[in-house]
């Protein structure tokens, strides 16, 4: 079965046309009393026949030989009641000549010709057959030059209708073809555009480098949708978030100097339900926005759509764009815009993570750096001392030894006593470089190995509560992180805070097991911790920054609590899973 592109027009004139001889049959046969079987049955059939045809000609489609089906029903229902009418005597002569008019549709003047010649064959065979052929020769050649003359006729007009007709489907269908022709090219215009984004935005890591370009092909893209160079320039900025969680300009296109210093708080407005909701929401008037409003370049723009700029559990902010035609962001431009947004979601995520590599690579210098001269500090401090001292005794010891004996003795157990405490120094040193006993027995043993040197070493009393359940839940990794935290704690309490006793606590934080709790506390002198925080940069110590540094490296929080005369308290909360790392980041857990 054929299907058409184009509805078959020849199929519905002949349609309308078989209708109007239907009822013309019908009400013929009626006035004459003859609507009676069999009789009766052709018009029904044929009007059957149209239904059939109708259909198919709805659903666009056409039969094996539909023309050559139409003309002979067509035939068959001429033949069939001129028979039954008695020929040239019945109501229905008009009906014989019916398919003249199918045929002239269908196949133009030739179709025609040849079915008039075929009517003018019938007619005489019927007049030989059933009538007087003598006394019919007059009605017989009218009929017979009236088919041919009216095939001849019908196919000519046919021919004409049909030609303009065909020349209007061809028409039609270069225009189709055309705009398919042009759709095509459009789509794969955008198609390169966005793999020229996705290329341009993939080539930088360059944080500042990736919002520009984006705002750049946000432009083109707009531009490439419409087809023309815009009227009026698309306004669009990224407004991302600050230190302070406050949404400020990052980068924009036709904002004055002053909007680029504008501050958000994305507590109200559309900047609120976009963030809250994470949809992307098209606003009418944004110059009445309650926070968008205090922007210039909007006071002529009439809508308004923002993006939000969010990847999983990170929201960056948002990407919004605004124009002065009321209309601009229909449906195409907005799926446009949020591919844009999408893919500069993804650039400015993996430029955040290149910087955040390159900014922990050069922390991991400082840190090695500041390690060496620690241990530069400690060695010059505490062994070097020592052993210049041994040296500087035995000197003594060398000139004495003849002129007291019992004096020289005594100096030597002070050279024995001073070279075991250097030992120990050194020892300590090695352990709190790489402390074997934690890799072989685990944090516990660890922790009590360091509280006995600092004991036997500097006299410093520590002491040490481990809930083992909380070890028995802590990967290696952060065991190891663990344990330096706290050694660099105690070490920093025995330094600065003269204290008596120092807590190593580590346990579940208060009814949620999800998350452990290191605390180093001590009764000590303790410090203004706003005044030391606030001129760290010119100490000369790292041990605060090394604490935190460390507590990040595990995903975990530091929290610092010292009044002058009361001590000092360090919290680290180290999450134990995934969730709980995501809960602790966003404060929902830490009690």
């Amino acid at each position: 079965m054929k299907v058409g592109d184009f509805p078959f027009w020849t199929d519905w004139v002949a349609i309308i046309l078989r209708w109007l001889v239907v009822i013309g049959m019908v009400t013929a046969l009626a006035i004459g009393n003859m609507l009676i079987l069999p009789l009766a049955a052709v018009p029904f059939l044929l009007a059957f026949w149209n239904i059939v045809v109708s259909v198919l000609a709805m659903l666009n489609r056409r039969l094996p030989a539909h023309r050559f089906l139409n003309v002979i029903v067509d035939a068959a229902a001429g033949v069939g009641v001129f028979t039954m009418t008695q020929g040239f005597e019945g109501f229905n002569v008009w009906v014989l000549f019916w398919p003249l008019v199918t045929s002239a549709i269908y196949f133009e003047i030739g179709g025609a010709l040849l079915v008039g010649i075929g009517i003018s064959v019938f007619l005489g065979v019927w007049a030989y057959l059933f009538a007087d052929i003598e006394s019919l020769l007059i009605p017989l050649g009218i009929a017979s030059a009236a088919s041919l003359i009216l095939g001849v006729f019908l196919g000519m007009v046919s021919r004409r209708l049909v030609s303009a007709t065909r020349s209007i489907y061809h028409t039609n269908l270069r225009q189709r073809k055309e705009v398919a022709r042009k759709a095509q090219l459009h789509e794969r215009g955008r198609l390169q555009l966005f793999y020229e984004m996705i290329e341009t935005l993939s080539a930088t890591l360059n944080y500042k480098v990736v919002l520009e370009t984006a705002l750049d092909l946000s432009q083109n893209v707009l531009e490439t949708a419409s087809q023309r160079r815009e009227k009026h320039q698309v306004i669009s900025a990224f407004l991302l978030f600050g230190e302070d969680s406050s949404l400020v300009v990052s980068a924009s296109r036709g904002f004055p100097p002053h909007d680029s210093r504008a501050v958000f708080r994305a507590k109200e407005g559309v900047l609120e339900h976009v963030l809250k909701q994470a949809e992307a929401r098209r606003i009418a008037s944004p110059s009445k926005d309650p926070e968008l409003g205090c922007l210039l370049s909007l006071q002529n723009c009439k809508t308004a759509l923002c993006l939000p700029l969010r990847r999983g559990l990170n929201a960056y902010g948002v990407l919004m764009f605004a124009h002065p035609e009321a209309d601009y962001f229909d449906m195409e431009n907005v799926d446009l815009l949020k591919m844009v947004s999408h893919q500069s979601v993804i650039a400015i995520q993996n430029a955040r993570l290149f910087q955040e590599v390159e900014e922990e690579k050069e922390r991991i210098l400082i840190t090695q750096e500041e390690a060496r001269k620690q241990l530069a500090r400690d060695l010059h401090d505490g062994p070097t001392q020592s052993v210049s001292s041994i040296a500087m005794r035995i000197n003594v010891v060398r000139y004495i030894i003849d002129k007291d004996r019992e004096e020289a003795i005594k100096e030597l157990e002070g050279i024995e006593d001073l070279a075991r405490r250097t030992t120990q120094e050194i020892r300590h040193m090695l352990f709190t470089l790489r402390p074997l006993i934690l890799e072989s027995e685990g944090l516990i043993a660890a922790l009590k190995a360091n509280a006995e040197k600092m004991n036997e070493t500097y006299h410093q009393n520590v002491v040490i509560d481990v809930d083992t359940r909380v070890v028995e839940q802590l990967e290696m990794g952060k065991q190891t992180v663990a344990f330096y935290l706290a050694e660099e704690a105690v070490n920093n309490a025995r330094k600065h805070a003269e204290a008596s006793q120092i807590l190593v606590r580590l346990k579940f934080v208060p009814k949620d097991e999800r998350v452990a709790l290191l605390e180093i506390i001590d009764n000590g002198t303790g410090f203004d911790v706003e005044a030391v925080t606030s001129s760290y940069e010119t100490r000369g110590s790292l041990g605060m920054v090394n604490l935190r540094e460390r507590a990040d490296l595990i995903n975990g929080l530091l929290r610092l609590d010292s009044v002058v005369g009361k001590g000092t308290r360090i919290r680290v909360y180290i999450p134990l899973n995934r969730e709980a790392a995501d809960l602790l980041q966003r404060g929902k857990t830490v009690t």
